[in-house]
C-alpha cells in the first residue's frame, strides 16, 4: 500500500487502523487545529448526582450546578452515580474482547447502513468520507433491551449479559439526569420521562481507537456534537477533548478531559439545545489518539423515539424569546447523516436553527 492512496482503499476489514499499519496514510491526515489546547481540567464541572436524591434544598443546589454547566460548556462529569464499578469494568472488558475477535467474527455485523440496529464499521461513513478516522466501532440499539439484545454479538462470551447490564444501568441514570435538566428549565422533572423511558431510544456506540503511529496527524473522531438529548460516556483512557467556545475572549480552546476511574462524562446533545431554545448548548468534541495504547469508549446516546420530534416547549417561548429551532427526530438525524459529511464540519444542529 502507498501512503497516498485514497480513502476507498481503506474500507472496513481493510482499514489502516484494523491492520495496524506502521504509518498514517494521507487520507487520514487532518488539517492542524488553529485553536489552542488546554489540559487544565479544573474548569470541567463535576457533579455529585447522589444529591439529587437528597432534600429539596440539596436537590435545588445540584439543579443550579447542572444548569450552569449546561449553559457554559454543555458538558459535565458525574460522580456517585450509583453504577457499581464492576459493571463499568465488565462492560469495558467485553468491549475490548469484541474488538480482539478474528475479523470473520466481526464481519458478521459489518454494514454501511446507518439505519441498521446493529452494525460494525470504521471511521464515520466507511470509505465515503473525504478524511478517514482512526476508529473502529460497533453500534447497537439498547432500549428496550429485550427488543434488541438478541441481535447483539454472542461473542465474546458474556457480551450480551455484561453490556446489557451496563446499558440498563445507564438508561436508568439517563432518566434521572434528563429529569434534572427539564427541572432546571422550569418544565418539571417528568416533562419528558414517559417519552424517554417508555418510548425513547438508546444507542450504544462501542468505540475502539487502536494505537496510531503518528497521533498528531490523525484523529479518532473529528469535531462534532451529538444529535441526542444527552450522551453518557465511559472510557478506559483519556482522549476526549471538548471545545470551550467562551475561552480566549470568545475565540475558544480545546480542553483535554482526563480519565478518572468511576467518573462518567455527560455531553449535552443537539436535542437538549432545541429543548432549551438555545439556552443550553450541545458540546462540540473530538477524539485524539494514542501512540501506545488502545482506547475503548462506550457512548450511550439517549433521545426520544425514532420518529418522535423534539421541539421547543411553548413554556419557553414569549415575545422576547421566539422559537429558534425547527422540530426534529432521531430519524431526521439519520437522514442528515446519509446526505452530509460530518468530517467537513457539517452539524445537524445548524440545520435546525431558524434564521432571523
Amino acid at each position: 500500500m502507498e501512503k497516498g492512496e485514497d480513502s476507498s482503499t481503506f474500507k472496513m476489514g481493510n482499514s489502516a487502523q484494523e491492520r495496524s499499519l506502521p504509518y498514517v496514510p494521507d487520507c487520514y491526515v487532518v488539517p492542524p487545529s488553529c485553536e489552542p489546547c488546554d489540559s487544565n481540567s479544573e474548569i470541567l464541572p463535576t457533579i455529585d448526582v447522589s444529591r439529587l436524591k437528597g432534600g429539596d434544598d440539596e436537590r435545588r443546589g445540584v439543579i443550579r450546578e447542572l444548569s450552569l454547566a449546561c449553559q457554559h460548556l454543555g458538558f459535565f462529569q458525574i460522580v456517585n452515580h450509583g453504577i457499581n464499578q464492576n459493571i463499568l469494568d465488565d462492560a469495558l472488558e467485553v468491549a475490548r474482547r469484541f474488538f480482539e475477535l478474528p475479523a470473520k467474527e466481526k464481519k458478521k455485523f459489518m454494514s454501511n447502513d446507518v439505519y441498521a440496529p446493529v452494525r460494525y464499521s470504521t471511521s464515520l461513513k466507511d470509505g465515503l468520507d473525504k478524511i478517514q478516522f482512526w476508529r473502529i466501532f460497533l453500534k447497537h440499539y439498547a432500549h428496550p433491551l429485550h427488543r434488541w439484545i438478541h441481535l447483539w454479538p454472542e461473542n465474546p462470551p458474556g457480551y450480551r449479559e455484561k453490556m446489557g447490564k451496563f446499558c440498563e444501568e445507564v438508561k436508568e441514570l439517563s432518566i434521572e439526569i434528563m429529569g434534572a435538566i427539564t427541572e432546571s428549565l422550569g418544565l418539571g422533572r417528568d416533562y419528558l420521562s414517559f417519552r424517554m423511558d417508555e418510548n425513547g431510544m438508546q444507542v450504544m456506540t462501542v468505540n475502539c481507537y487502536p494505537p496510531c503511529p503518528d497521533p498528531e496527524t490523525a484523529l479518532g473522531l473529528p469535531p462534532h456534537s451529538d444529535y441526542s438529548c444527552i450522551t453518557i460516556l465511559l472510557q478506559n483512557l483519556a482522549g476526549l477533548k471538548i471545545f470551550d467556545p467562551m475561552a480566549h475572549g470568545g475565540s475558544g480552546r480545546w480542553v483535554a478531559v482526563p480519565e478518572v476511574t468511576g467518573v462518567l462524562k455527560v455531553h449535552i446533545g443537539d436535542h437538549v439545545e432545541v429543548l432549551s431554545n438555545g439556552l443550553y448548548k450541545s458540546i462540540v468534541h473530538k477524539v485524539t489518539l494514542n501512540e501506545e495504547n488502545t482506547r475503548i469508549s462506550l457512548a450511550s446516546l439517549h433521545s426520544l423515539g425514532m420518529d418522535d420530534k423534539m421541539s421547543v416547549p411553548c413554556e419557553l417561548v414569549n415575545d422576547k424569546n421566539p422559537v429558534r429551532y425547527k422540530e426534529s427526530s432521531f430519524n431526521d438525524f439519520l437522514d442528515f447523516l446519509v446526505k452530509n459529511d460530518i468530517s467537513q464540519g457539517d452539524r445537524f444542529i445548524d440545520t435546525l436553527r431558524i434564521k432571523d
